[in-house]
C-alpha cells in the first residue's frame, strides 16, 4: 500500500517547567544553567523524613494556563505517586496526578482546525542523566529533580507532523504571552512526546501507537513523526503487527527505534500521595486569575492585523511577548505600525544579536521619536540609520543627535531648487541624452544633487524639482 493510503494519528504530551523560584514540593531554588547538584536540598534527594509542601505560585500558574486554554478548572484535585526506579529519581516515585488531574478539556486553535485537550496535570520533574561519552558510565544531576511541571495532554486530533508543530509552537507562544515558563526547547523547560499510529483510510478505529520521547526541537518533532509513520507504515505492509513501544529518534539516521516496551499505568503502581491531602483551590483563585489573562496570542494577532501587518511581523512578535510589548509602546508613542514593526524585526534585532529586548539601550519613545523624523522629512532613511547607531551608542534625543551630526535632510525648495537648476547646467551632455529618451539618467541628476547636498537633501522633493526642471528644459527646445 501506498503511505498515502495511511491515515497518521498523533497526539501530543507537553511537559512545561514552571519558571517559578522554588521547586514543586519545596522550599529549594531552581535556577536554570547553574553549576550541576547545587539546586537540591533534602527533599530533591529523597531523604527519610522529609515531606512535600505545593508551591503555590507553581499552582497559579497551572491555573492560569488552564484558562488560557479553555479548560475546565477543579476546584479540588488530588496527588498520586508514579513509582519507577531509576537514578535520576532519588525516591523511587514521582509525585503526579492521575485521574483527578486539576484541570479537564480545553483546546488550542491551529491554522488546521481545533485541537482539543484531555486535560492538564501538576508534577515534579526528575533529574537528568548525563552520559559520559567513551566511558561506561553516567553521571546524574539532579538540579531539575523536584520542579514544578505541567503535563498538557492532549487528544488525538493531529493528523500531520506540520499541523503537530503549528500546535506546539502555539502552546509555546501561550505559555510565554502567560509568562509563567521561558518554554524554551533547547534548555528542556518545554519538552514534547509524541503519540503516533496509522489506520486505514476510511477507518475510524484507531491503530497501536507508540510513543516518541524526549523530542527537544520542532524540526526534530517533525522529523521524528515523519520517520515513525514510515516505520509502521513499512510494518503494516509487511502483514507484522505494530507493538506498543516507547520510541527514540536518532536524527543522525532520521528514524526511530524501540527503547522498550510500552508500560501500562498498572507497571507504575499509582496510588495516593499520603503525604498530602487534596489539593483545593482557595475561593477567589481562579476568578482573580481569570481577570488577570493577558491579551492571548490568537487576539494579539487579529489586532496586529488590523494594524496592517504582514503575518511574518505579527508571528515575530506573538512568539516574543516582551518584544511585541515593546513594539506596543512605539506604537503608542506615536509611531506607524508597520514602520515601526520594519525597524523592531530589522536593524533593533540586528543590533541586539540575539540578546533579550530588555538589554535594548534604546527605549520605544526613542524610536517613535526617529520614525516621527523619517515620517516629517526630519532625515532620510539612511540618514536615519545612522542616528539609530549613534543613539544605540551614546543615547540621548534621536533629533538632538541628527542636528548636532548634521543629518538633517535638506527640505527647504529654494535651496533645492538652486541645486537642482546648478546640476542641470552643469551636465550638458546627459541633459541631451536625457532628451533623447534616456530617462533612466534621472537617477544620475539625482544622484549629482544628493551629492552636491552631502546627502542631505530629501529625496523625495528632488525627484518632484527634477521633474519640473527637466520639462521645463525640453519645452524650451525650438520646434
Amino acid at each position: 500500500m501506498s503511505l498515502a493510503d495511511y491515515e497518521v494519528v498523533i497526539g501530543l504530551e507537553v511537559h512545561c517547567q514552571l519558571a517559578t523560584r522554588t521547586k514543586m514540593f519545596s522550599a529549594c531554588p531552581q535556577r536554570i544553567g547553574a553549576p550541576p547538584n547545587t539546586m537540591v536540598d533534602a527533599y530533591t534527594l529523597g531523604m527519610p523524613g522529609t515531606l512535600p509542601v505545593p508551591n503555590a505560585e507553581a499552582v497559579r500558574y497551572g491555573i492560569a494556563l488552564a484558562l488560557a486554554l479553555g479548560c475546565e478548572v477543579q476546584g479540588t484535585s488530588q496527588f498520586v505517586r508514579k513509582h519507577y526506579f531509576y537514578p535520576d529519581l532519588p525516591k523511587g516515585y514521582q509525585i503526579t496526578q492521575s485521574d483527578r488531574p486539576y484541570a479537564w478539556g480545553g483546546g488550542i486553535e491551529i491554522p488546521a482546525g481545533r485541537i482539543r485537550l484531555h486535560h492538564i496535570h501538576f508534577e515534579e520533574d526528575a533529574g537528568k542523566n548525563v552520559h559520559v561519552p567513551g566511558e561506561d558510565v553516567s553521571l546524574v544531576d539532579y538540579n531539575r529533580a523536584g520542579a514544578p511541571l505541567l503535563e498538557i495532554v492532549g487528544e488525538p486530533d493531529l493528523r500531520s507532523a506540520s499541523d503537530a508543530a503549528d500546535y506546539l509552537r502555539e502552546l509555546r507562544a501561550i505559555v510565554r504571552t502567560l509568562g509563567i515558563s521561558e518554554a524554551n526547547m533547547e534548555q528542556g523547560t518545554l519538552r514534547c512526546d509524541a503519540n503516533v499510529s496509522l489506520r486505514r483510510r476510511g477507518v475510524e478505529t484507531l491503530g497501536t501507537r507508540c510513543e516518541i520521547k524526549n523530542l527537544n526541537s520542532f524540526r526534530f518533532l517533525e522529523r521524528a513523526i515523519e520517520a515513525e509513520t514510515r516505520r509502521q507504515a513499512d510494518l503494516l505492509d509487511a502483514g507484522e503487527a505494530i507493538v506498543m513501544a516507547t520510541m527514540s529518534f536518532d536524527p543522525d539516521r532520521g528514524v526511530t527505534k524501540i527503547m522498550r516496551t510500552k508500560e501500562d499505568a498498572a507497571d507504575y503502581r499509582y496510588m495516593p500521595e499520603p503525604d498530602l491531602p487534596l489539593l483545593v483551590l482557595p475561593d477567589g483563585w481562579v476568578a482573580s486569575l481569570r481577570e488577570a489573562q493577558p491579551e492571548l496570542p490568537a487576539a494579539r494577532r487579529l489586532r496586529y492585523a488590523d494594524l496592517g501587518l504582514s503575518a511574518n511581523s505579527a508571528a515575530l512578535l506573538v512568539d516574543d511577548p516582551e518584544l511585541a510589548a515593546y513594539f506596543d509602546a512605539t506604537v503608542r508613542s506615536g509611531a506607524e505600525p508597520k514602520t515601526v514593526a520594519n525597524w523592531v524585526g530589522g536593524e533593533l534585532l540586528a543590533k541586539l544579536e540575539g540578546a533579550p529586548i530588555c538589554d535594548s539601550p534604546l527605549a520605544p519613545e526613542q524610536l517613535a521619536e526617529l520614525i516621527g523624523m523619517i515620517a516629517d522629512g526630519t532625515v532620510s532613511g539612511r540618514a536615519a540609520k545612522q542616528v539609530f547607531s549613534t543613539v544605540w551608542a551614546e543615547g540621548g534625543s534621536p533629533r538632538a543627535i541628527a542636528e548636532r551630526d548634521g543629518h538633517r535632510q535638506v527640505s527647504d525648495t529654494s535651496v533645492l531648487e538652486a541645486a537642482v537648476v546648478e546640476v542641470i547646467a552643469s551636465s550638458p551632455k546627459q541633459l541631451a541624452q536625457f532628451r533623447s529618451g534616456k530617462v533612466s539618467l534621472k537617477g544620475y541628476f539625482v544622484g549629482q544633487v544628493m551629492k552636491k547636498t552631502r546627502g542631505q537633501a530629501n529625496p523625495k522633493l528632488v525627484g518632484e524639482i527634477l521633474d519640473r526642471q527637466l520639462a521645463a528644459t525640453s519645452e524650451a527646445l525650438p520646434e
